[in-house]
């Protein structure tokens, strides 16, 4: 029998394992149009946090007591439709569970890129590349020369852009909790790799970036955010991906020191989510795969094994125990 995980309370700050419960799931016939699909690999991702909310979003929130949702790759087992057959490897959202009977039009097959495993697709070339690719070099709109500032640039999506704005001819300066993650981030090319950790962000960025920076690509908010104002050139563009550091935090506003420098540098700040960018998604691929294939972006996964244990991956991702991308192999 199937099993999938279901959300069965809605968490009040830190989300923790009571909130989950692993349980049988009865798949649907196998009707005209629909596939058959096994799990290999899943992904768990901040953004996830928000959908355990009751609120309105960009992604309706998840149900409680129903079979939880996110980026999977899988093996197709049994299709009856044309466009798949048994075998063919796949792409879906119907992840936090082993197996699924779903409509043909919910799956997008791996397109055929030589040398590349296929849980790169749930990494660098997918969700998490694609949000690198999209927020730097169109949201912020980036370009040779520039000096970009990368929070949490030891994971999944700042390693990216780290790499990217290197492959494009920029200086990156990349944000990291502790010496290993920073010695990670140099590893990828940064310029300068900040221990958050280790004293006050806006002084560090400041050594790091004298002469200031002109873009930010924002995965925590808070206190990052508020530095990055502080260290903004005229024109800057900021680009604000995650603010991971909120999510747990009951909606408590953050005081921005310098959020007032918006106005006297004409700081541009925007929002964005990859998916704004689908029409663009053969340029992606296109630039990413050839990056791959050269070695300029690179990916270091953390691999967690076996279904059971997709809530701690998920909860480790709030707590730094993830370097790059969080998967779950079946």
């Amino acid at each position: 029998m199937a099993q999938a995980w279901h959300l069965m309370s809605r968490p009040q700050g830190t989300p923790t394992a009571e909130n989950f419960a692993l349980k049988e799931a009865s798949l649907p016939p196998l009707e005209e149009g629909m596939v058959h699909v096994r799990n290999r690999w899943l992904s768990v991702d901040p953004y996830m946090r928000g959908r355990m909310n009751d609120v309105k979003s960009y992604v309706p929130p998840f149900q409680l007591d129903q079979p939880m949702e996110g980026g999977a790759v899988a093996e197709v087992v049994e299709s009856r439709d044309p466009s798949f057959a048994a075998g063919d490897l796949v792409m879906h959202m119907a992840g936090w569970r082993d197996e699924a009977v779903l409509p043909a039009k919910a799956l997008n097959k791996l397109p055929p890129i030589p040398g590349i495993p296929p849980e790169a697709f749930l990494g660098n070339l997918g969700l998490t590349g694609g949000t690198a690719y999209f927020g730097l070099l169109a949201v912020a709109e980036a370009k040779e020369g520039d000096t970009v500032f990368v929070s949490a640039a030891a994971g999944a999506v700042g390693s990216a852009v780290v790499q990217i704005a290197k492959a494009k001819g920029m200086t990156v300066i990349g944000s990291a909790g502790g010496p290993d993650k920073c010695d990670y981030v140099r590893s990828l090319g940064a310029d300068s790799a900040i221990d958050y950790r280790a004293g006050p962000l806006v002084k560090s960025l400041g050594e790091a970036a004298p002469h200031g920076i002109d873009v930010y690509f924002d995965n925590v908010g808070g206190d990052h955010l508020d530095s990055a104002f502080a260290h903004a050139r005229n024109h800057a563009r900021f680009a604000i991906c995650g603010m991971i550091g909120g999510y747990n935090a009951g909606g408590e506003p953050a005081a921005f020191r310098y959020v007032m420098r918006i106005i006297a540098a004409r700081i541009r700040v925007q929002g964005f989510i990859w998916t704004d960018y689908m029409d663009r998604i053969g340029e992606f691929y296109r630039d990413m795969g050839q990056w791959i294939a050269a070695g300029q972006v690179k990916s270091r996964d953390t691999v967690v094994q076996g279904l059971d244990r997709t809530p701690e991956a998920f909860l480790g991702l709030f707590s730094g125990a993830n370097t790059g991308k969080m998967l779950i192999k079946l």
